[in-house]
């Protein structure tokens, strides 16, 4: 199995904004106040409207996936081995450029869950703390799908039995700060993976990586998947 973590980097050439980068989300707005149970707690509304400005964005006519998005939905239907794609983005991206085994390990922007019925629904338009649970009419209780700073994230059994037994592990637009997506890296070397970085330049953890390329990921990520259809061998040639 082919293992592929994303991060960030990978949407940002669709122009979504990062949440870390300089000039990023989090130097905009409080993570504390939009991105906690606890700032949900305390001001349901704003988070609401934080979610809803992201949500717009995304379903917006100018964001579209990009090369890279293209390449690895090309890769899934055409690569010899199984490929599963686990992002850490809350955007539909990956989908949207074809690849269909995807784990959301930090939620999906474009989803609602009730927090007394724990069911989860499409939602593709504004949020609010008046609309009513589709399952249980319960109001108040609907928040966007979203894993938020404090909360586990998604898949994470799922995601560590993926990663003791896959043959090649990639990460692609990450920063290696963020846990616990950052030592995943760790986890599949420990089950013999060859380890593939591919981003716009050395992540935290470049290091423990057998093979790197760095640029664009509009770049690098198809030019990637291009020489692993070729060779039939994932991370054993260069690009």
């Amino acid at each position: 199995m082919l293992v592929i973590l994303t991060g960030a980097g990978i949407s940002k050439e669709s122009g979504l904004d990062t949440f870390r980068d300089a000039g990023g989300l989090w130097q905009k707005v409080s993570m504390e106040d939009v991105a906690t149970p606890e700032g949900f707690a305390r001001d349901p509304d704003g988070v609401h409207a934080f979610h809803n400005s992201l949500r717009k964005t995304l379903l917006s006519e100018s964001i579209a996936p990009n090369a890279a998005h293209l390449a690895l939905g090309r890769l899934e239907k055409e690569s010899a081995e199984p490929v599963l794609l686990i992002t850490q983005n809350i955007d539909n991206l990956h989908e949207r450029g074809g690849s269909k085994a995807v784990l959301h390990m930090h939620g999906e922007l474009l989803q609602a869950r009730c927090t007394r019925c724990r069911k989860v629904f499409p939602w593709l338009s504004d949020l609010f703390t008046a609309d009513p649970c589709p399952e249980c009419s319960a109001t108040g209780t609907l928040r966007p799908n979203i894993v938020w700073f404090g909360e586990v994230p998604f898949f994470m059994d799922e995601i560590s039995q993926a990663l003791s037994r896959c043959s090649t592990f990639v990460s692609i637009g990450t920063s290696g700060n963020v846990y616990p997506a950052a030592n995943f890296c760790v986890l599949a070397r420990q089950g013999g993976a060859r380890l593939v970085e591919l981003n716009l330049e050395p992540s935290n953890l470049a290091r423990v990586f057998n093979e790197s390329h760095y640029g664009p990921a509009t770049r690098i990520v198809p030019e990637w998947v291009e020489s692993v259809l070729k060779s039939g061998a994932p991370g054993k040639d260069g690009i």
